[in-house]
């Protein structure tokens, strides 16, 4: 079962890679054009596309996704998807955007997949097996001990409290951190953590979606991820997911 929640991810991932790299800076069509975020048809492609793997394997299975949810929203067993995580990047000819599949059951995260379609980066977790790779190989958290020596990512949504909450942390993170970065896509983000390119992804205000498979392997790559529901809008968090030998617990 666990082999084949792996195996589906995988199959899914890498061929919604391929179909979106074929119209990497091509003609799109946009759904809606907001002030600050932007939705591509090709994204509800995507996640069809993704759909239709997951579905024939595991017909009873729900999804859950940007582009909408699908079957039993109290299903045990649930499928995160995010088909296009960086949009605006992928809009603009920005090659830094990914798909983001994961699975759980009962509430837990058994099964990530991240796949980088321009780099050819492919990132898998098993909590079954307690592996995370990329590309096959297996990955770890950062060993860097001091902020001063460390690269952390801030992210900041579009809203005003979400600003107002991001640019204190993200003031103090360029103050203390040896860099900061804001880089448009909180799956590659987070996912990045476990790889040990970064040191801590921090975000106040982010969907599930985006960071679901990513928090697996951050946790099975030796890191930390602080999840908590947003105060005020519904199904979004505030997330710091860290290597863990910096302390961020006062964020």
């Amino acid at each position: 079962m666990d082999e084949l929640l792996l195996a589906t991810a995988r199959e899914a991932a890498l061929t919604a890679g391929g179909f979106i790299r074929g119209h990497f800076e091509r003609e799109l069509n946009v759904d809606a054009a907001e002030a600050h975020d932007i939705k591509l048809e090709l994204d509800r492609r995507s996640q069809a596309l993704i759909e239709s793997f997951v579905l024939e394997a595991f017909p009873d299975h729900a999804i859950y996704g940007e582009e909408g949810m699908r079957g039993d929203p109290n299903a045990e067993d649930q499928w995160i998807i995010d088909p296009i995580d960086g949009t605006v990047n992928f809009f603009y000819g920005i090659p830094h955007f990914a798909i983001s599949i994961a699975h759980r059951r009962k509430g837990v995260i058994t099964t990530g997949v991240i796949y980088d379609p321009m780099r050819k980066e492919l990132w898998e977790a098993s909590r079954a097996t307690g592996r995370v790779t990329l590309n096959d190989r297996p990955i770890r958290v950062s060993r860097r001990d001091k902020l001063s020596d460390a690269i952390v990512s801030v992210g900041v949504s579009k809203t005003e409290a979400s600003i107002d909450a991001g640019l204190p942390v993200l003031r103090e993170m360029m103050r203390a951190a040896r860099k900061t970065r804001m880089m448009g896509s909180a799956a590659l983000d987070i996912v990045y953590v476990a790889t040990g390119r970064l040191d801590a992804y921090i975000e106040s205000q982010i969907s599930l979606w985006d960071i679901a498979a990513g928090m697996l392997m951050v946790e099975l790559a030796g890191g930390v991820v602080n999840l908590k529901a947003h105060a005020t809008v519904v199904d979004k968090f505030s997330i710091v997911a860290s290597s863990g030998a910096i302390p961020f617990a006062h964020l």
